[in-house]
């Protein structure tokens, strides 16, 4: 009867069927496995932590730009334009650091060297941080390499993100040259509307593909997880579009937090943690983009052993008997509370011998590893 009814039932129509048909979509998914997997609460973490970890950075590679840009003032100049564009509210008038404070940082001294090594410390923290959270949001474990191996990583990560924020300010420059020499050449004036149009463009495209680099690093390299490579790039596009968004709405949100009364005093502080807690949502939806999307396909990129994989489908296989075994159990018991006679003998003996199975099965589960 239970047969019949189930093979006659009818496909969901009207609200039910819409309500199927959204719960499939992508987005909706990702969303669910970035909501699942502790995402917003990770995300909160990693704000509150890069707002300590952006001005060590500052101040660690300013100390360091500084003397090895020391004859290259336009190069500096340039370089704190990249990053006040990058993050909305962190350097300039009525931001949260004086320009001239940071071309003016003084040279390294022993004290202040070891200061250096202390707020390096705390910036590598976020890098561990972040790594933590997007191997959790992909369902992988701890990084189990030795620590200082880890820091060394970070260090050169950092390294190299510094790297690149001085190169993308030599190409800012450069580009803006080749381009005034263009126009020159076609006798456009640099200050038309044309002119400041195809400018802001080159300059959107620059910093869109700076993003879409880290994000590739952050998701490939730094979390140590085996993605394929076609999969991480087109998270990583997705996720410089939606970061580029944030920073062109950064002003907005700078200026939301100082109209409010309530926190006047330190508004610059407020929208930063805000700016970050978005950017750190960025980052963490889009690994749930690429994660969902590498199931999908049914990929695993946690790079275990042959032998792991095999040992962890003997554990599932042998954790699904337990379940079989345990439901004709629960099954055996409420059909023995209401039998009465012979049937209830019968009964006695048969979830006797299901008790006994479903110890043994226990018994022969392998412990996960």
């Amino acid at each position: 009867m239970s047969d019949n009814s189930t093979s006659t039932e009818k496909p969901a129509t009207g609200i039910p069927a819409l309500v199927q048909k959204v719960m499939k979509l992508k987005p909706v998914r990702v969303f669910q496995h970035y909501a699942s997997n502790g995402g917003p609460l990770m995300a909160a973490g990693m704000s509150y932590q890069a707002l300590f970890a952006v001005f060590a950075a500052l101040w660690a590679g300013f100390s360091i730009a500084g003397l090895v840009l020391a004859s290259n003032r336009p190069l500096l100049e340039e370089l704190i334009s990249v990053i006040s564009s990058a993050v909305p509210g962190l350097i300039g008038d009525g931001g949260a650091v004086d320009a001239d404070a940071l071309l003016n940082t003084p040279a390294l001294s022993w004290s202040s060297a070891i200061a250096l090594v202390g707020l390096v410390f705390t910036a590598l923290g976020w890098l561990a941080s972040a790594r933590d959270a997007i191997r959790r949001i992909f369902s992988v474990g701890p990084d189990t390499t030795f620590f200082l191996l880890l820091k060394l990583k970070d260090a050169g990560l950092a390294l190299g993100f510094g790297i690149v924020l001085v190169v993308s300010a030599g190409i800012s420059i450069g580009s803006t040259t080749l381009i005034g020499l263009a126009f020159d050449l076609f006798g456009i004036d640099n200050t038309s509307g044309f002119a400041v149009v195809v400018a802001r463009i080159v300059g959107l495209l620059i910093a869109f593909a700076l993003d879409a680099l880290v994000l590739l690093v952050f998701y490939r390299v730094l979390t140590g997880i085996r993605i394929p490579f076609r999969r991480v790039i087109s998270g990583a596009l997705i996720g410089a579009a939606a970061l580029g968004v944030l920073k062109a709405l950064g002003g907005l949100l700078l200026g939301g937090a100082s109209n409010n009364p309530l926190i006047a005093s330190f508004a610059v502080i407020a929208g930063l943690l805000i700016f970050f807690n978005l950017i750190c949502q960025v980052i963490l939806i889009t690994a749930a983009w690429i994660s969902v999307g590498v199931d999908d396909v049914g990929l695993d990129v946690r790079g275990l052993s042959p032998e792991q994989l095999e040992a962890e489908a003997e554990l599932k296989h042998a954790e699904a008997r337990v379940v079989v075994a345990a439901a004709e159990r629960q099954r055996l018991e409420d059909e023995l509370r209401d039998a009465r006679g012979l049937r209830r003998r019968g009964l006695s003996r048969k979830l006797k011998a299901a008790v006994r199975e479903e110890s043994r099965l226990k018994d022969e589960t392998p412990t996960p590893r």
